[in-house]
């Protein structure tokens, strides 16, 4: 259990009374199955699998949570056959227009009916909470689902004021500043992938994979007034990842060097595999967390924002 990309949220010190509560509170929103005629339903499950009923995971001053999801799988297009097929014999036996009120009624009745059939697909999302330094970090790089999971966090505790990043610093700025001058901040080094954008509407879009960031090509586009929307890197040769200009690390993974760290003894059970990896993982990106704030200026929340 490593996470693959972090969306990062920070919550204000005043928030710890709540959160050493949050065991308690995660079983009243637990995931349960989707009705006959709900279409997903959302809720915490255990980070240790379906064979345990804990919900969290603490290490210290983090927690493990896991938002579970149920969505079932109806295509438009099988609605738009079955709706098809109710009107076309609606009209042969009646002989009559379909006006669009009753369209939409019938199209409700067809989902109506085909929801109890229809596939559920099951998915998870981890998400930690770092009580001492306010962040809330999420594995996924979409911010619609980062969302959603700060809201189930939200609605078991009653109240949970995470917010946003909300650099003092522009992300895209500084790195576009770091490619064209070819210096960057200690402990960073270049990777092999960068987004590069014409910040003006409907301007050019360049995506370089598996290139020297310092080659003349890349500056070529630098000059004609491109700016980096999301760049490669490599953190203390621990760790890779992908900065994008909202924050979002996306591609994140630890190197050898860490990998070697957890030794054989991780892999005596998913339990002790799951402490191993939680305790090393959130030691190391600690690292790249203190980092962002640093070049960025992320500071927390207080208690009144």
């Amino acid at each position: 259990m490593f996470f693959r990309n972090l969306t990062l949220f920070r919550f204000p010190d005043g928030s710890q009374k709540s959160l050493a509560k949050l065991e308690g509170k995660l079983d009243e929103h637990r995931l349960r199955p989707c009705g006959p005629i709900e279409m997903a339903t959302r809720g915490f499950v255990s980070p240790f699998g379906r064979e345990s009923d804990e919900l969290l995971h603490r290490i210290g001053k983090y927690t493990l949570v896991t938002i579970g999801s149920e969505d079932k799988l109806l295509p438009s297009s099988v609605i738009a056959e079955a709706l098809a097929a109710k009107i076309g014999e609606i009209t042969e036996k009646e002989a009559r227009r379909i006006g669009a009120r009753e369209r939409k009624r019938l199209k409700e009745e067809v989902m109506t009916d085909l929801l109890p059939r229809a596939f559920v697909r099951p998915s998870r999302m981890f998400a930690y909470l770092a009580e001492d330094s306010g962040w809330l970090v999420i594995d996924t790089a979409s911010r619609k689902a980062a969302e959603e999971a700060v809201s189930q966090i939200r609605e078991a505790l009653g109240r949970f004021p995470a917010t946003p990043m909300a650099p003092s610093d522009s992300p895209r700025a500084l790195m576009t500043d770091w490619l064209v001058s070819g210096k960057l901040p200690a402990g960073l080094s270049w990777g092999d992938e960068c987004e590069l954008r014409d910040p003006s509407e409907a301007g050019a879009v360049v995506r370089c994979r598996r290139q020297d960031l310092e080659s003349d090509e890349v500056r070529e586009h630098l000059k004609s007034g491109k700016q980096v929307f999301q760049l490669g890197l490599e953190l203390d040769e621990r760790m890779a990842f992908v900065l994008g200009e909202d924050l979002t690390v996306r591609k994140f993974h630890f190197l050898d060097v860490v990998l070697d760290e957890i030794g054989e003894e991780a892999s005596e059970s998913a339990r002790t595999e799951l402490d191993a990896r939680f305790a090393l993982m959130t030691l190391e990106t600690r690292r790249l967390l203190e980092k962002l704030d640093e070049w960025f200026g992320l500071p927390r929340p207080d208690e009144r924002d």
